[in-house]
């Protein structure tokens, strides 16, 4: 099943605020629709959101809409991750070429987008056979999979591709507060795989490096600055840390689309803050406040290399 698809003229995907517990598929005919489906997360992950920028603007070109303004909307729905705004402008670029011609780029990002990262996937598992050995425990952060792309998956279709060659062996996991992405999308995404896994809060993952329980840490991006800074979600930052200490690789696994040359390094970065409701509940006092930052930004050194469908760079500015 595809996280995110083009079907009878309409923008099909799976709503992940739902997960594990009911499959449903939401049917977006606006792009309103979309943009709200964007900022409940109900669809999710950098090159998803590549591929939902691409079609929302093919939407707004086959209704009829002011394009320029629905691109413009759609780019700002979330301002941390840069391929948003990436498939945004792929598709205007078609304007000229009237609304077929967007559609059918919008189609191609799609389809473009599975094999660009099971190519990914497969660069990044050999890299790691080739440092670490032929059975690899692994950590990783947040979900990178194929709910956070149309099919395969990132950090995870690392995973996915270590498993096609009987390669992995425990993958250990980040709950992800606030909104457990984590225990929620990547537990049931390595059920499916049938891969050995175990979940930890956040606060626990460094210590699960630093007892030697995992030999990588394997995570996705949101956004890659010019000098190889990595945005995250929020907490990929203490196990960069960790894994330095450690003396383990830090892989970080993105598509060429997540970086951003236009952006020298993470503090050029506008950090999403959330709303406060989603860490304030019951358990806190009336009155108290929240600082809800959705990503953090872990400096290139920490950064042992990073896997795309084209390349692996290793520790250096991205030039």
């Amino acid at each position: 099943m595809r996280t995110i698809d083009w079907r009878n003229d309409r923008i099909v995907l799976i709503d992940q605020t739902l997960l594990p517990g009911t499959v449903k598929v939401i049917h977006v005919d606006t792009v309103d629709e979309l943009i709200d489906s964007i900022k409940r997360l109900a669809v999710r992950g950098a090159p998803a959101l590549g591929v939902a920028g691409a079609l929302g603007v093919a939407l707004a070109a086959k209704n009829g809409d002011d394009v320029r303004e629905a691109a413009e909307k759609i780019s700002k729905a979330r301002p941390t991750a840069v391929n948003l705004s990436w498939g945004v402008g792929k598709v205007l670029a078609e304007l000229d070429q009237g609304a077929e011609a967007m559609i059918e780029e919008a189609k191609h990002i799609l389809e473009d987008d599975i094999r660009r990262n099971a190519d990914l996937g497969r660069r990044g598992a050999q890299w790691l056979i080739d440092r670490l050995g032929p059975r690899i425990n692994v950590h990783t952060h947040c979900n990178a999979g194929a709910l956070a792309c149309v099919e395969w998956g990132t950090a995870l279709g690392v995973v996915r591709a270590l498993q096609e060659r009987g390669a992995i062996g425990h993958v250990y996991l980040d709950e992800t507060r606030p909104l457990l992405q984590g225990a929620r999308l990547t537990a049931w995404e390595l059920q499916q795989m049938g891969i050995d896994h175990t979940v930890v809060v956040d606060s626990a993952g460094p210590t699960v490096l630093a007892r030697g329980l995992v030999d990588a840490v394997i995570v996705g991006a949101d956004r890659i600055a010019a000098n190889g800074d990595v945005v995250n979600k929020i907490g990929t930052y203490p196990l960069a840390l960790a894994a330095h200490r450690a003396g383990i690789p830090f892989l970080v696994a993105a598509p060429e689309s997540t970086i951003d040359p236009d952006t020298p390094d993470g503090s050029q970065v506008e950090i999403e803050i959330r709303d406060a409701a989603e860490i304030l509940g019951e358990h806190t006092p009336d009155g108290s406040k929240a600082l809800n930052y959705a990503f953090d930004v872990t400096p290139a050194d920490l950064v042992t290399a990073i896997v795309t469908d084209e390349r692996i760079i290793n520790g250096k500015p991205l030039g």
